[in-house]
């Protein structure tokens, strides 16, 4: 488990992300995902809370907060009992044009309770560094939700090394802490650890969520060169042909580890990392697909490997081999 700073919240090694929960515009790609139903998603929430991933990850932005009234309509269904295991984190999106930044913080957490049906919420993060305000200004929007009891934890997404620095010590001369930063990070986007940013968040207590932590289906074994994934899919966008011997590599440590599938062997790396991935699930299979990343672990040598393998690593043999000849 992971302890959020500043907060007595803990959440486990894997999460679930919601962006397609309801988000046509995104998702859709000019017709929304057939398969993607309200049962499907409602099959998706339980068969993840019986495998003990109780973290759900949302925000304002998806479906204009249609992702927000679905969660919230799953937890109203879900029993008291089981309930206590969910922890909940949403966004608030800083547009440049909310210059009164504070009024509209507590005005989107406010917002988003209603939908998400709850008098608080776990984790509420800055969804990036696009705010004309400063990060003092945003530090003090966020410690007046933590002080009006409407969140538990703070923290941002998107944020690079030099401004995960300053809005946690702007949060700490606050009293407050940097609970998380999300960011895109696979094997296929090794960035957080590349700038420094993964050492630093651990340095500091902040957990790294990881969001497209599979590249939206191409670490799966899904997909290939010769069957792409659909046009639109533009986070974690590369050339199949350079992912296709990431995903073979996958299998042959799945296949070491009892039959582990290629994207369950790709969340692991990133659990190992220290990081928390948040793969999305649309249906109870992937749901159990997600789940099976837990109960095992890459050995040290394995995860070596896989660094070498993966996009950032491999640009850096070409680059070693390019300077020694």
């Amino acid at each position: 488990m992971h302890r959020l700073a500043g907060s007595e919240v803990e959440v486990g090694a894997l999460g679930v992300g919601t962006w397609a929960w309801g988000d046509r515009a995104t998702w859709g790609m000019g017709g929304y995902d057939t398969d993607l139903t309200l049962d499907t998603i409602r099959e998706a929430w339980t068969a993840s809370l019986e495998a003990g991933v109780g973290f759900f990850d949302t925000a304002e932005v998806y479906g204009d907060g249609e992702s927000e009234r679905i969660i919230g309509r799953m937890l109203a269904e879900t029993p008291a009992e089981r309930r206590r295991g969910v922890v909940l984190a949403t966004k608030f999106m800083p547009a440049p044009w909310k210059v009164r930044v504070r009024d509209a913080l507590l005005a989107a957490a406010r917002a988003s309770l209603g939908r998400l049906g709850v008098e608080s919420v776990d984790l509420y993060q800055i969804h990036g560094p696009i705010s004309l305000r400063s990060h003092g200004a945003l530090a003090d929007a966020l410690a007046a939700a933590h002080d009006a009891g409407l969140v538990r934890a703070v923290g941002v997404s998107n944020y690079s090394v030099r401004e995960t620095r300053a809005v946690d010590d702007a949060l700490r001369a606050r009293g407050l802490r940097l609970a998380t930063n999300q960011v895109e990070y696979s094997l296929l986007r090794t960035m957080p650890e590349t700038s420094g940013l993964l050492r630093e968040c651990r340095d500091r207590g902040i957990v790294v969520l990881a969001y497209s932590p599979i590249g939206q289906g191409r670490l799966t074994g899904k997909y290939s060169a010769a069957s792409p994934p659909p046009a639109g899919r533009n986070f974690s966008d590369h050339d199949m042909t350079l992912v296709d011997p990431v995903v073979a590599r996958l299998r042959e440590l799945g296949d070491a580890h009892g039959g582990r599938t290629p994207g369950q062997v790709a969340l692991n790396w990133i659990i190992r990392k220290g990081a928390v991935p948040i793969p999305g699930a649309k249906n109870r299979a992937q749901a159990v697909e997600n789940a099976g990343a837990l109960g095992w672990a890459l050995t040290d040598d394995e995860v070596a490997a896989l660094d070498e393998l993966s996009l950032a690593g491999r640009r850096a043999l070409r680059h070693r081999v390019w300077q020694h000849g």
